[in-house]
């Protein structure tokens, strides 16, 4: 009787215990796969000993077996190291600090390579950078930063390629000599503006000048173009005049003659004309014959007049 008891009571339990079971293995399966994002890498070990490097993607890792030594990032970096302090070749000491860009090529060297990868690269510059701010004097250091990179790049990454990295710049950042040539230097760059901003001021003061020369010299000429044009056209108003004057005396002698005058006419008009020539102010008039004989003329047809006049009153 207990017997049965504990056989229905074991045939009741089979059940959750293979489903427990089958949900520790499910949870063991999920907690080893393993997904690698883009631009990174899993270094993989099995057994203590390096297996493979699993890239982007989907990964199932063996538990108790594998493990995953290191997570690389394939991305580039950057890593700004402290200001070293390096002696010139002329023995001024400054201050350098460096800025490293590197990538990481192989995640298998860069984890087995070097312990602590960035002291090791850290350590490498400052030595290269004293070697060769040491073979240059100061005046040389400051205008031959780009050649520093340069040859600073060349060497660092030379030496990092058995780690699996890849230098791809190298900057100086900042180059800070001793306080006495940074106030020297200050003060010469003080006086350098100084000085330019002088011969700014005496630029634009000259150029100020030259306008106004310039201005003045525009309305002169001005000035001078509309007089001349004003006595052109009072010139050629008065010569207009004048043409017209003699175009009307000509029409009107052509008229004249057209009419066939008789002698007593033209002598008439020389008189009007004597007339209106008497009206000025000159002091002295000469009075032609032909004048003469026509006012005598003109004075007895008066006397005439007013003689056939009398008699009627």
């Amino acid at each position: 009787m207990k017997y049965s008891l504990f056989l229905s009571e074991s045939v009741s339990a089979a059940p959750i215990i293979w489903g427990a079971i089958v949900l520790v293995v499910l949870i063991c399966v999920a907690a080893n796969i393993k997904i690698v994002q883009q631009a990174s890498a899993f270094v993989v070990e099995r057994l203590g000993v390096f297996h493979k490097v699993w890239h982007s993607g989907l990964h199932l890792k063996i538990p108790l077996i594998e493990r995953i030594s290191r997570i690389v990032s394939l991305k580039e970096q950057v890593v700004d190291f402290p200001p070293q302090p390096v002696i010139t070749k002329d023995n001024v000491t400054m201050q350098i600090d460096t800025v490293v860009y590197f990538e990481i090529t192989d995640p298998k060297l860069y984890t087995y390579g070097v312990e602590r990868p960035m002291n090791a690269i850290e350590l490498l510059a400052a030595t290269t950078l004293r070697n060769l701010v040491g073979e240059l004097e100061l005046d040389q250091t400051l205008t031959s930063r780009d050649t520093i990179n340069s040859k600073l790049r060349v060497i660092l990454d030379e030496a990092t390629d058995p780690w699996g990295i890849k230098v791809n710049r190298v900057e100086l950042k900042s180059i800070l000599p001793p306080r006495e040539i940074q106030d020297a230097m200050e003060k010469q760059m003080k006086a350098e503006r100084e000085r330019r901003q002088a011969i700014l001021k005496a630029e634009g003061e000259k150029q100020s000048q030259i306008l106004v020369a310039e201005g003045e010299k525009q309305a002169a000429i001005l000035r001078a173009d509309a007089a001349k044009q004003a006595k052109i056209l009072e010139a050629e108003g008065e010569a207009l005049a004048i043409v017209k004057v003699q175009t009307a005396l000509a029409e009107s002698i052509k008229l004249l003659n057209a009419a066939n005058p008789r002698e007593s006419i033209i002598q008439l008009k020389g008189l009007e004309a004597f007339a209106k020539a008497a009206d000025g102010k000159a002091t002295k008039i000469i009075i032609p014959s032909e004048i003469q004989s026509l006012a005598g003329l003109a004075a007895g047809l008066t006397e005439a007049v007013k003689g056939v006049a009398t008699p009627g009153a």
